[in-house]
């Protein structure tokens, strides 16, 4: 699934990409992409071809549409595509495209300005400040609201479940082989799921189409199914995939997904089933039907089902953590490279190792996307967010044992030392080292005695918290520099996850068992913790339920810190009026004859509704008819 430019043929589409919606051309967007962001892959004799259809097309088409109702206005296409096999795949691919869009860190990014993504709008990360009306900023400030939140989750969903549609209603007239078309077949109902679940976390329940390719003259289907029957419809999808798929395809087919990512999904999709706001919990305005946004009864069964699921993919034998430690030195300077190198994983030396800690993976290709985002000013990076002392403070000691706990050896006037090596490849703090033009240097975020920043780093001007995220950057890449690192692709999915998916669906239904230890053990002794006398990885021993439940959680919060999870398991665990209701704060360190002092500050009071456990329903799509009931309380 790597990605093979040719660079000029893919400028000139995306000028006219350009051209197209500056004219306010937003239906060549949601039609036009799925067939024609590829065009730079096809053989060099059809360029002039595809260029001349595609501005055709495009002039023709420039009108505002709905998710469902995205038409092909010429037939030419769909049978060009679909009597090349070359072609055929090129567009499930570009299905493959956006399956990370909802946890991209820039995710609210637009084409002038960089900002952040999931991370700024909970308890993660602070968001940039900016005259711009963002999603993140809206979350945090507690004035989400239907007119000015993103549309992308409910538009890129439909869109890519559209293309699935298109997909299987005409691959079987392509001239693919019958063993590989099957194999096609099970990875767009996969996908198709994979957005369907996307759509899930973020609204509730949502209109199902089916198979279903939606011509202009149709009556459009706008009604809401129930949360419990997209859960059972998404389940059946990965069911129905799983079968024709090989369990994880490796080789030239590695980044597409096989049955372990079925089963991975099936376990995700699960535990949110049967936490407190999916299982009977949900809160919503007398008279408003909870059935579409969460189960109505509760059942604590799910959490059984949900830790089946878990122990289906843990039982497959073929993921597993990677604790490698090659290009030893490179990642950080404090251990836990395997840590690091699974965020790096297709680079070439991780194949046989990394690689396989991997479900699902979002492929992309060599860039500074993330070091743009994240690093210091000094080292070009602006936008992408910056930590939360609330998040510092969740990483243990090197012992395990949480910086509160008797015994952990923290002192808060040096307080990154001993810490869990997690931390120093997820938190840049003060004289946290980072290349800079081909050399390492420390950041420098103190300030001098008079209050001044002792460089453009510094707490308040370069950072409003005292922090910056580390997290996923390559080691010696900076924003700065020309240097460009590996494949910036992302995990979607990973082994780490399914393991504290089962422990806390196990912890939940039968209590804190020696499988559910064994399963923190595993990824705190991947992270360099140490072991200790007991071999416990600093975990308490003989925890009750509550306890167990709150380990879980902090792990979670740890080990999957800035890839999208946090948002959703704040909500589905209901503490999110605790959590981002909150005031967040940061660190500021200080010279002091000639010494540094550390002190936390607030940094800004998050403001919670009960309306943010679920994101509005874009109000462009809801006014359009009166069967597409808007979400609770807004």
């Amino acid at each position: 699934m790597n990605n093979t430019s040719h660079t000029n043929i893919h400028s000139v589409i995306t000028h006219l990409c350009t051209l197209c919606i500056c004219m306010g051309c937003h239906r060549y967007r949601k039609i036009h992409n799925l067939k024609t962001n590829n065009l730079y892959k096809m053989k060099h004799k059809h360029y002039l071809l595809w260029l001349i259809i595609l501005a055709g097309i495009s002039l023709a088409s420039c009108s505002e549409s709905s998710f469902l109702d995205e038409t092909q206005t010429t037939d030419l296409t769909t049978e060009v595509i679909f009597s090349d096999s070359t072609y055929t795949a090129g567009f499930l691919l570009e299905i493959y495209r956006e399956i990370g869009f909802d946890t991209d860190p820039g995710r609210f990014s637009n084409i002038w300005v960089r900002f952040g993504g999931l991370q700024t709008a909970c308890d993660e990360a602070e968001f940039k400040a900016s005259s711009s009306i963002t999603t993140d900023m809206l979350f945090a400030t507690g004035s989400i609201n239907p007119v000015v939140v993103s549309e992308d989750a409910w538009e890129k969903c439909y869109q890519n479940i559209r293309r699935v549609n298109v997909f299987l209603a005409n691959v079987d007239g392509s001239p693919i082989a019958d063993a590989k078309k099957k194999a096609f077949k099970a990875e767009a109902r996969f996908l198709r799921a994979w957005y369907y679940f996307i759509l899930l976390r973020h609204y509730g329940g949502v209109p199902l189409i089916g198979d279903v390719v939606y011509e202009a003259e149709d009556d459009i289907k706008t009604a809401r199914n129930t949360f419990a029957e997209c859960v059972d419809y998404i389940l059946s999808e990965c069911d129905a995939a799983a079968v024709d798929l090989v369990v994880r395809p490796s080789g030239r087919d590695y980044g597409r997904v096989g049955s372990g990512a079925c089963k991975g999904l099936k376990s995700r999709l699960l535990l949110y089933a049967a936490s407190p706001l999916f299982n009977g919990e949900a809160e919503v305005p007398d008279g408003y039907p909870v059935e579409l946004v969460a189960y109505p009864d509760k059942n604590s069964d799910r959490w059984r089902i949900a830790m089946e699921a878990a122990k289906a993919v843990m039982d497959l034998g073929v993921y597993a953590l990677y604790a490698g430690n090659h290009h030893e030195g490179e990642a950080n300077y404090k251990g836990c490279n395997g840590y690091f190198w699974v965020f790096q994983a297709s680079d070439p030396p991780t194949e046989l190792g990394a690689q396989k800690e991997l479900l699902v993976e979002l492929q992309q290709p060599k860039d500074i996307y993330r070091e743009k985002l994240f690093n210091p000013p000094s080292c070009g990076g602006d936008g992408g967010g910056f930590a939360y002392q609330g998040l510092v403070d969740a990483f243990p000691m090197l012992n395990g044992k949480s910086i509160w706990e008797e015994g952990s050896g923290y002192n808060d006037q040096n307080p990154y030392a001993n810490r869990d090596p997690r931390l120093y490849l997820t938190i840049c703090y003060d004289q946290h080292p980072m290349m800079n033009a081909g050399t390492v240097r420390p950041v420098d975020i103190y300030l001098n005695e008079d209050g001044t920043p002792h460089t453009q780093d510094g707490v308040y001007s370069g950072t409003p918290t005292g922090y910056y995220i580390c997290k996923m950057q390559h080691w010696p890449a900076a924003a700065g520099n020309y240097f460009v690192g590996p494949p910036e692709s992302r995990p979607q999915l990973r082994y780490a996850e399914i393991l504290l998916n089962y422990a806390e669906a196990a912890n939940e239904y039968a209590g804190p068992s020696s499988a559910v230890y064994d399963a923190l053990k595993l990824i705190r002794a991947r992270a360099e913790i140490l072991p200790g006398s007991d071999n416990l990885y600093g975990l308490k021993a003989d925890m009750t339920k509550d306890e167990m439940r709150e380990a879980i959680r902090n792990e979670r919060r740890i080990e999957l810190s800035y890839e999208g999870v946090r948002f959703f398991d704040v909500r589905r665990w209901k503490i999110a009026p605790q959590t981002d209701g909150a005031v967040m704060t940061g660190m500021e360190i200080r010279l002091k004859d000639s010494k540094k002092v550390y002190k936390q500050f607030d940094v800004r009071q998050h403001v919670w509704r009960p309306a943010m456990y679920f994101w509005p329903i874009p109000y462009k799509e809801v006014v359009k008819t009166d069967n597409l009931m808007q979400n609770p309380f807004y």
